[in-house]
């Protein structure tokens, strides 16, 4: 029990975070487009852009949030924790169209250079790495194992390179003139936020296909299941992930005394949840009579 309440104690956590942070986001997210338009700087107005997007991720982080713990219904057994992976979904993909976008703009800012006010991009890029860097400190513990928070890390990490390069324009146009440099930041930017977004689409699509968690080697699970003492094999093995931190499995296994089945069960369980971390298990124990009796007999798969 006490593992439940300090599951959901986080929880709450995490949502003031969250909500936290929206609110905070949401405030610069001004700031920046009224200082990207009167400074006539791309790399300030595609951050705020991207705050933007920050906003919408946070929102709908905290709505997949609330949803995720709706109690289980007779057609939806397994409640509703997948709609943090949705979220997390929408998220990335939500991050490369914002990448593509800048890109785009970037492309047509080199064919037209725009005269850029460094001082005012410095201050308000300045302003805007500093909320960055306290929503990365607000969110980092949650987002190394939530892919919901994680996604909206990512969006706040590459707010964080976006004001970075902001910063680095704004001074260049300030100490050289170089405006090149503003697009150039902002198609670098792009590229990082590319990268990054492009690893939590695929994890989250691995969860909606139900495949094995990468971390967890299914062999090794099998082989570690099969040899405890008593069973003769493990057939029909699945491992997915509901959502995150929530892996599941299920499984045949075939043992040799119709007696043991019990002991056996628990000796499972045992083992999946300290060796694998795998707490939701289903496993239907079989019993061959043949091999019961001590006859050589072969597994049916």
């Amino acid at each position: 029990m006490t593992a439940d309440y300090s599951h959901g104690d986080r929880r709450v956590n995490t949502r003031r975070r969250v909500r936290l942070m929206l609110f905070i986001t949401t405030l610069y997210m001004v700031a920046e487009i009224v200082g990207g338009w009167y400074a006539h700087s791309l790399a300030l107005l595609a951050d705020a852009g991207h705050m933007f997007s920050d906003i919408a991720s946070l929102a709908l982080t905290l709505f997949a949030m609330w949803f995720a713990q709706k109690p289980a219904t007779s057609r939806h057994t397994y409640g509703f924790h997948r709609t943090e992976i949705f979220a997390a979904l929408v998220n990335s993909t939500s991050l490369l169209v914002i990448a593509v976008f800048i890109l785009m703009e970037a492309w047509e800012r080199f064919q037209t250079p725009h005269a850029v006010l460094g001082v005012t991009v410095m201050a308000v890029a300045a302003g805007g790495l500093i909320i960055n860097l306290v929503g990365l400190n607000l969110l980092g513990e949650d987002a190394h194992d939530n892919h919901n928070v994680r996604g909206v890390w990512l969006h706040v990490l590459a707010d964080a390179l976006g004001s970075v390069a902001a910063l680095l324009a704004g001074l260049a146009a300030w100490a050289r003139g170089w405006t090149w440099v503003d697009p150039a930041a902002s198609m670098f930017i792009s590229l990082l936020i590319i990268h990054s977004s492009w690893s939590l689409l695929k994890e989250t699509v691995f969860v909606l296909m139900e495949s094995a968690p990468p971390h967890i080697d299914v062999e090794q699970v099998r082989t570690a299941m099969a040899g405890i003492q008593g069973i003769q094999a493990v057939h029909d093995l699945h491992i997915w992930t509901i959502t995150s931190g929530r892996v599941s499995l299920s499984a045949h296994v075939l043992v040799h005394q119709p007696a043991e089945q019990q002991n056996i069960r628990h000796q499972l369980a045992e083992l999946l949840e300290h060796r694998f971390e795998i707490r939701h298990t289903t496993l239907q124990i079989e019993t061959d009579v043949g091999c019961a009796q001590g006859e050589d007999c072969m597994m049916g798969l």
